[in-house]
């Protein structure tokens, strides 16, 4: 069924064309149903693949795909080729399924938008570059999709750029994101220099026998593109602005698609990242930093999309420790159930906004659970997902994995997880407890359509069950998740510590959503602490975009206005100058009159022939 693997990305790519060549001409509902069949081909070409891949006599192996022989010079040789082996396997259909439902969620969501083709031509876009992305076997076409999603992205966020709020953000998410960009393709050039191939199989049998110190730089700068494109401390900013665009495109970007593209790219390559302990060290760190201050931030946030937002931060941060502790099952288990849980509780809030008059503030909602009690109990499904309630949620199973690897590396680490998880329970209920209880400050209109709905649910049971597929030890010992990757990532360590660990972690998240009950529940108004300074800063996101505004925005745009008159830019005048005037001469020579050409031609026949002579 190797046909099958390039129609995967072909079809999202074929809707894509065809809405773009349409200009917008077509009806919404042929839209919709264009990109409903589109998608549902996609994802069910996925489906097939996987079965038969699974089924195969190969299964532990990989299916390679050529398409075409790319480039050839001197010692480096590259061709532009699929491959599916069990790691590719899941991030195809996570984005496939995931994205085919969010999609036909976004039909529902976008109907009335006058530029709906344009919308469907951005997302579907996104669809094909993310699995060009996830399916390459090649660095150079991996950079491809990698490139793709960012433009993507940028024009998805800023797909209403009439409201300058909404452009800002666009650009600012498109500069912050190609500073990684810059350094994952300065470590492209790095590999391809040092071992002659960016194949991912030449790249991972080379390393060892390459240059220390050039494998190690060329790490660094792989994790450095993740960290930007995960939106993981420094470069993480980017991420809450990134809710200016449609409800839609903060599920596909924060659920299935970019955001987990740098956790891909370091479990793919992660017998290189082994090569270098320091480089996996920062990246355990980093993601342990990151759970903390997005937890921290979104403890105090009141649009319901950037809790949402700073929740995506704190779960990435969750598999970047995981990736740093050699937990590459871990990371890809978390990657899975959050693709769940985070799609659903975005679809959610988009379907809340959308009855409450386009409202996003928490504190302006209240009592929404008489109302609109199908969102209600999806919206429950995902929180209780994502705070890791124990045993009936999939984020449970998922968080445990990862708590217990860190443990094993470093007990710190398993500190951090444990008080991000006590965080992340305070801070979903809170948001829960604020928007669907208490008094009712704003009243939902209309219903939620079938066309909603259907995704929703949907979304809801795997946010639930879809964790049981990897169970500890201590629970029953179920690891159909980790059995399916052990060909590609290695086995899984052995457990330690498993009965008090769990204890400890089923027990932590229902404090936190007791503690929030507390302080939320009764009368659902904002305590008095929301003034404080301290909560101005964490709502500001710990101040780093005060910062960067004055450490590299102000600096940067006062050079450009001190430069805007100088030498160089008097030069080019002086070049456009001179091409205008001598482009109006030879302007002048055409008149149109046959006898004037022909006493030119006479000239110049009499020139040649004085040169001759």
């Amino acid at each position: 069924m190797a046909a099958l693997l390039p129609l995967i990305i072909l079809c999202p790519l074929a809707v894509a064309v065809i809405l773009l060549l349409s200009r917008g001409t077509m009806p919404a509902r042929a839209t919709c149903g264009l990109v409903g069949v589109g998608m549902g081909l996609c994802a069910l070409f996925g489906v097939i693949e996987a079965v038969t891949f699974l089924n195969g006599p190969d299964s532990t192996g990989a299916l390679h795909v050529v398409l075409w022989h790319w480039i050839h010079v001197g010692g480096f040789d590259t061709s532009f080729a699929l491959t599916l082996d069990r790691l590719s396997l899941v991030m195809m259909l996570v984005v496939s399924c995931i994205g085919f439902l969010i999609l036909v969620y976004a039909c529902s969501y976008m109907r009335d938008d006058p530029d709906i083709a344009r919308f469907f031509v951005y997302m579907n876009l996104f669809v094909a570059s993310m699995l060009l992305l996830v399916l390459s076997s090649d660095m150079i076409a991996v950079y491809f999709g990698w490139e793709g999603v960012g433009v993507c992205s940028y024009l998805l966020i800023g797909f209403w750029y009439h409201e300058t709020p909404n452009a800002n953000a666009a650009r600012k998410a498109f500069v912050v994101t190609r500073i990684g960009d810059a350094l994952f393709l300065v470590a492209l050039l790095l590999l391809a220099t040092g071992v002659g191939s960016l194949d991912f199989n030449a790249v991972i049998q080379a390393a060892p026998h390459a240059p220390h110190a050039a494998i190690t730089l060329a790490t660094l700068l792989l994790l450095g593109g993740a960290v930007a494109k995960s939106a993981q401390l420094p470069l993480q900013t980017w991420l809450p602005d990134a809710m200016a665009g449609p409800t839609p495109v903060s599920a596909l970007i924060h659920a299935a698609t970019m955001v987990t593209a740098g956790v891909y790219l370091i479990a793919r390559l992660h017998a290189v990242f082994l090569l270098t302990p320091g480089v996996m060290l920062l990246c355990a760190v980093i993601g342990f930093v990151t759970i903390l201050f997005a937890a921290g931030s979104a403890l105090v946030q009141t649009d319901i999309k950037r809790v949402l937002a700073y929740s995506t931060m704190s779960q990435l941060g969750y598999m970047y420790m995981a990736l740093g502790c050699g937990a590459w099952q871990g990371a890809m288990f978390h990657l899975v159930t959050h693709a769940f849980f985070k799609a659903l509780l975005f679809m959610a809030a988009g379907s809340i906004i959308l009855r409450v008059h386009h409202e996003q503030d928490i504190f302006k909602m209240g009592g929404l659970r008489q109302e609109m009690p199908g969102v209600f109990w999806a919206f429950i499904a995902g929180s209780a997902a994502l705070a890791g309630l124990p045993l009936i949620t999939a984020g449970y199973f998922s968080k445990e994995m990862i708590l217990t690897s860190a443990y094993n590396v470093a007990p710190l680490f398993w500190l951090g997880g444990i008080l991000g998880a006590f965080l992340t329970s305070i801070y979903i209920f809170r948001c829960v407890f604020i928007t669907f209880w208490g008094e009712a400050r704003t009243h939902a209109h209309g219903r939620t359509g079938i066309v909603q709905a259907v995704p929703l649910a949907i979304l809801g049971v795997l946010a639930i069950i879809g964790g049981w597929m990897e169970v500890p030890d201590s629970l029953g010992s179920v690891h159909i998740f980790s059995n399916l990757l052990s060909p590609v990532l290695g086995e899984l360590p052995e457990e330690h510590g498993g009965a008090v660990l769990l204890l400890i972690g089923s027990i932590v998240p229902l404090i936190g959503v007791s503690l929030a009950w507390m302080l939320w529940k009764p009368t659902g108004r904002a305590p008095e602490a929301l003034d404080q300074p301290l909560v101005r800063v964490l709502r500001a996101d710990w101040g780093f975009d005060a910062l960067y505004d004055v450490v590299f925005v102000r600096p940067y745009l006062a050079l450009g206005r001190l430069n805007r008159n100088d030498f160089i830019d008097r030069l080019y005048d002086l070049l456009a100058s001179v091409t205008q005037f001598f482009g109006r001469a030879f302007g002048l020579m055409q008149t149109g009159q046959v006898r004037r050409y022909a006493a030119w031609i006479a000239v110049g026949t009499v020139l040649a022939l004085c040169l001759a002579v």
